[in-house]
């Protein structure tokens, strides 16, 4: 129980119970929503966002309104993208009763985030975001492949998907998050949540992981598309080498193998010991992968007898 009471326009415990009463709006399950009730937490996390006041942010489920009030405080503007329709509906009334000076900073899009393509107003420069548990990822990365002039993005998540966004190649929880998230932006940890700020409270941790754009696109010739399926199919069967878990992209075992030694990756490796540059130098040699006989004139083995070399192209 708070010593103090909620500063300013912020929304505290007793506001949110009361707005969600007169909404008959209870969290469901169904869509993740946990509501923060707690200004310093809110405050903490445009803190640690380091949202300037010349930022166009965008948020992402923004409830009832807490965290989009706080933002609203420091950013030049802010567009909170809302799924659920009593929740939209009353999002800017919200705003309007309690910070009438920023009302007309702040935009509202009732969409799944998702769905989104385009955004009203200047191009968004942060993504701040207490997003579902069940969506956190492809949420995360459809925005960020979306809107480009996104620079720094923060976002609460479960726990577990913080320290999977933010691992390092060699972690045990280094995977497909982690690699694709890297395409985009430098991650890390950017702290912990306790339960207790949600309302209900949640049955996990939650974390923060904070994401820095890249200055420069990985370097490469392959599109993120080719990219991506090279990172989909090395994790689907992660226990497996590469030569094994690629031979369905590659078309063959001796293809992927092909490919890799072209990329200048051991065959032997495991998608969890690759960085993204890595990944990209795969997929950029797929078609050397497609045509596995063209990099045999450069071989160090020596050349095989006719009889066998027939026997294979066959």
């Amino acid at each position: 129980m708070s010593s103090s009471p909620t500063p300013d326009a912020l929304l505290g415990p007793a506001d949110i119970r009361e707005l969600a009463a007169a909404l008959g709006v209870r969290p469901t399950k169904q869509r993740g929503q946990n509501f923060v009730i707690d200004a310093n937490t809110v405050r903490r996390i445009v803190r640690t966002a380091e949202v300037r006041p010349d930022d166009v942010v965008v948020e992402v489920g923004p409830g009832l309104g807490s965290l989009t009030l706080a933002l609203l405080e420091v950013a030049d503007r802010v567009t909170a993208v809302e799924i659920d329709d009593v929740l939209a509906a009353a999002l800017p009334a919200t705003i309007a009763a309690r910070m009438p000076e920023r009302a007309d900073r702040f935009a509202l899009v009732h969409s799944d985030a998702m769905h989104v393509a385009e955004l009203p107003g200047p191009p968004p420069t942060a993504l701040v975001a207490n997003l579902p548990y069940n969506v956190a990822v492809p949420v995360l990365l459809h925005m960020l492949d979306t809107f480009p002039s996104i620079e720094r993005t923060l976002v609460m998540v479960q726990s577990e998907v913080a320290d999977r966004l933010a691992a390092a190649p060699g972690s045990r929880v280094y995977g497909v998050p982690s690699v694709k998230a890297n395409w985009y932006a430098e991650v890390k940890r950017a702290g912990a949540i306790g339960r207790n700020v949600f309302w209900p409270a949640p049955n996990v941790d939650s974390g923060l992981v904070a994401l820095t754009r890249r200055a420069e696109p990985i370097k490469t010739t392959a599109s993120k598309r080719e990219v991506f399926a090279v990172i989909d199919a090395a994790f689907a069967q992660r226990r497996k080498t590469l030569r094994a878990a690629l031979a369905g992209w590659a078309g063959s075992a001796a293809a992927a193998e092909t490919a890799l030694v072209a990329a200048g990756v051991s065959p032997q490796a495991r998608g969890e010991a690759l960085t993204v540059e890595e990944f990209a130098r795969i997929a950029e040699h797929k078609e050397a992968a497609a045509h596995p006989q063209e990099p045999a004139a450069h071989a160090t083995r020596p050349p095989q007898p006719p009889a066998q070399h027939h026997k294979e192209s066959e």
